[in-house]
């Protein structure tokens, strides 16, 4: 638009130019209805109501062909086995003559006026037709031939004829994978012909299958590539476990098998690529098999599985990169899972002695300390069980990354265990070397940085806000604090000195429980075992961090308790005694908290108190007295700050249960005896806690420790009116109230008058209802009219008296 033009002009042409927009859009509006409908009409069914196709014509047409070509087969077939023998040798001759050829000469005639399926159909019927001649030609011609001899050169000759006929018509596209599944006849089956065994006839199917090997490699169609792969597949299937049996009973004829398969299998995975990682690895478990096969023959029987085992790793070694030989990755990865798995399979061969060397002391023939020691579990596995691990663990070793070292810490630590079995060693001997796998387990759970140095640094993480601080000595903070530093100094990845540190944590566990149990056989060797399990569960608390040195705390403390048990079963001390003497460990657990701040040490202590006072039950005084010691060692760890809310309560309620067990044992059956040494403590609380808060209420400073006492004594003194237990209750109750009266002290002024007045009333009782029976019997309805009058007559005055009560008494704390 042109800004210079008068207003006016400018106007007009603004308007003319909204006009001509407004009739082109009319315009494309009416083009788009008329093609919307145009569109609506070709989606349109051709006939009202008439149901949508289901399937498309070309699909129907391939039905037909197919169905009608399956039928002429079948009544061809039909002619030739069962009306054959009605015509002569020339008329039959003829008909196979006449009407093969006019199978296979249709197709030519089809394909040039462009009828591809209907060729392909007829000439898929005049290939069947041929293998009829084939056996028409044996039957009648050739009867005397050997049938397995024929059919091998009947498949050769059908291959050949099939091939060229499907050169002659490249239109077709059945002929070359029907002469690719025929050509897979011939070698196996001139083999079987020749009488050869089992090993010809795989060698046979070898020689087959890198001929469809060398055919995929070729750039065949889709159809003879899917064929030959098939077929190459299996005779693989059929073959090799011949080649694998023959490696075990007859290795020097299967190994050379064996190596030809893995070649033909390591073709077929540089030529087949989407398939390489499984084809080696079958390549592989081959090559492992043929090798393995005659070593293992030449050796003693308890070496076979290591033969095999170094043949696997020998193989899984080439997984690694090798830029000499070229090798693709895809294989190699094959060659690792096939490798792997033929070591992993070694391992659990080796796990009975492992299992062995674990639970074997579990099972006892006799009792504690009788000297009589089970026999090894197995007993009578090879000690090449030991080699096989060891070679594991230095395979894994080799192995860059923290799973690898995690796998050789695992199997060295499965070697040490498995040692005492595998080579029947004596029983001091296995203690020895048990307890040496202990050592070793946790100097590693300690300091695994000598292990994880060299390890490739994790990439920085994102800076974030530090957590706020817990207090030292909290449940939680010992546990996720210091773990990290178990990698060590060594600038090893956090997560590999984790994985390692909590390895070596659970197998010195492990190992520990096994030693245990099996010094519980020979008094001396319990005794030295637990000492040195003391030593090293003590030196590992010390030296490691986060979850070692929580575990190992309570590791150490339940050696400690054992040497402490094991003691008083020497000296021949009753259970009673034993559990007095086991409070030791308590109570050292609880002076060493002071310096040592472990809360797994501490559970363990308590668990061993718990035990202890356990042991006391069937003699109630010296269970009376176990609970005043768990109560002096709880009171002391009370003195803590962290841990004074619940070790204080723990010794209140320690010292009363003390108290009342040993009132029980000596007769005492008067309820005061048991309530006031709980209300003197509990009003001595209330009155620190009120010194220390003026605002608390006298209900939760003095109401417990007073209705401790009060209230058993009440319903004392209604069962048992007679003594003095109604006068001493009532002074005390009198004393109570004046004292929350001189206070203002809201709880024991009710509480204290209450019990009073019932007192009174027990007391007053017997009077009250000899002077009602001795009253005539209108005068109670008369004094108690002559109450309801006073009452009315007083009723306001007697309201404003009780609020000035009430408010008197919510005046009081």
């Amino acid at each position: 638009m042109d800004m210079n033009l008068p207003p006016v002009e400018e106007l007009r042409r603004v308007d003319a130019e909204l006009a001509r927009l407004d009739a082109r859009r009319a315009e494309l509006l009416a083009r788009r209805v008329w093609l919307l409908g145009v569109l609506r009409a070709a989606a349109a069914p051709p006939f009202p109501g008439a149901p949508p196709a289901e399937t498309s014509p070309r699909g129907a047409q391939n039905v037909l062909l197919t169905l009608g070509g399956t039928l002429l087969a079948v009544a061809a077939l039909a002619f030739t086995l069962v009306s054959w023998g009605s015509m002569g040798i020339a008329g039959r001759s003829a008909v196979l003559l006449v009407v093969t050829s006019a199978a296979l000469a249709a197709p030519a005639v089809l394909l040039r006026r462009g009828l591809a399926s209907t060729a392909e159909a007829v000439g898929a019927l005049g290939l069947a037709l041929t293998v009829l001649d084939a056996y028409a030609l044996h039957r009648v011609a050739l009867p005397e031939t050997d049938g397995l001899g024929y059919a091998a050169v009947s498949a050769g000759l059908l291959a050949g004829l099939w091939a060229g006929y499907g050169g002659l018509l490249r239109g077709l596209r059945l002929p070359f994978p029907a002469a690719v599944a025929a050509a897979q006849l011939p070698l196996p089956l001139g083999v079987l012909a020749a009488g050869g065994g089992p090993a010809a006839v795989a060698w046979a199917a070898a020689l087959t299958a890198a001929a469809d090997v060398l055919l995929l490699a070729r750039p065949a169609g889709i159809a003879v590539r899917t064929t030959a792969g098939a077929s190459a597949a299996l005779l693989a299937l059929g073959a090799l476990p011949v080649g694998g049996t023959l490696s075990l009973t007859g290795p020097w004829s299967g190994g050379p098998l064996l190596l030809g398969w893995a070649a033909v299998l390591l073709f077929a995975a540089r030529v087949v690529r989407p398939a390489a990682r499984v084809l080696a690895a079958a390549a592989a478990l081959a090559g492992v098999a043929a090798v393995a096969g005659p070593a293992r023959a030449a050796l003693p029987a308890a070496w076979a599985v290591p033969v095999y085992v170094v043949c696997g790793l020998a193989v899984a070694s080439l997984w690694r990169p090798v830029r000499a030989a070229r090798i693709p990755a895809e294989v190699r990865a094959g060659f690792g899972l096939a490798g792997g798995g033929v070591a992993a399979l070694g391992l659990v061969w080796a796990l009975p002695p492992v299992l062995g060397g674990l639970l074997g002391p579990a099972v006892r023939g006799a009792g504690v300390w009788s000297g009589t020691h089970a026999a090894p579990v197995p007993a009578d596995h090879p000690a090449t069980a030991l080699l096989v691990l060891l070679l594991g663990a230095g395979a894994a070793a080799a192995v860059r990354g923290a799973w690898g070292r995690w796998g050789a810490v695992l199997l060295g630590w499965a070697a040490l265990t498995a040692l005492p079995v595998v080579l029947e060693l004596s029983y001091g001997a296995g203690i020895a070397v048990r307890l040496v796998t202990v050592g070793a387990a946790l100097a590693l759970a300690v300091r695994p940085g000598a292990l994880t140095r060299g390890l490739p640094e994790p990439a920085p993480a994102p800076e974030r806000p530090e957590p706020p601080a817990r207090p030292e000595g909290g449940w939680g903070a010992s546990w996720t604090a210091g773990t990290a530093g178990t990698a060590g100094a060594t600038g090893a990845p956090v997560a590999a000195g984790t994985l390692l540190s909590l390895t070596g944590l659970v197998a010195g566990l492990a190992s520990a429980g096994s030693v245990l149990l099996l010094a519980l056989d020979v008094r001396a060797a319990t005794f030295v075992v637990l000492g040195v399990l003391l030593g090293l569960f003590a030196a590992a608390a010390v030296l490691g961090a986060g979850a070692v040195r929580e575990a190992s705390a309570g590791g150490a403390v339940l050696a400690a308790a054992g040497l402490v048990g094991a003691g008083t079963a020497a000296a021949g001390l009753s259970a009673a005694s034993a559990g007095l003497v086991l409070l030791v460990v308590p109570a050292g657990t609880a002076a060493l908290a002071v310096r040592f701040r472990s809360p797994s040490a501490e559970l363990s202590g308590v668990a061993v108190g718990a035990l202890a006072v356990a042991l006391t039950a069937p003699r109630p005084a010296v269970l009376a007295l176990a609970l005043a010691l768990g109560g002096v060692i709880a009171a002391a760890t009370a003195l803590r700050a962290e841990r004074r809310r619940a070790a204080s309560w723990t010794a209140g309620a320690l010292f009363l249960a003390a108290a009342w067990l040993r009132l029980g044992v000596w007769g005492v059956t008067v309820p005061e005896a048991y309530t006031l040494p709980v209300t003197v403590p509990a009003l001595v609380v209330g009155f620190l806690r009120r010194r220390r808060d003026p605002a608390a209420s006298s209900w939760g400073a003095y109401g417990p420790g007073l209705a401790a006492t009060l209230v058993p004594s009440l319903l004392a003194v209604w069962s048992d009116p007679y003594g003095a237990r109604p006068l001493l209750l009532g002074a005390g109750a009198l004393a109570v109230t004046l004292l929350g009266a001189r206070f203002r002290l809201q709880a024991p002024l009710v509480l204290g008058g209450a019990v009073l007045a019932l007192v009174a009333v027990h007391e007053l009782a017997p009077y009250v209802m000899q002077l009602v029976g001795a009253l005539p019997r209108w005068l109670p309805p008369a004094a108690a009219g002559l109450l309801l009058l006073a009452v009315g007559a007083t009723y306001e005055r007697r309201l404003r008296e009780a609020r000035l009560v009430r408010e008197r008494l919510a005046r009081m704390r």
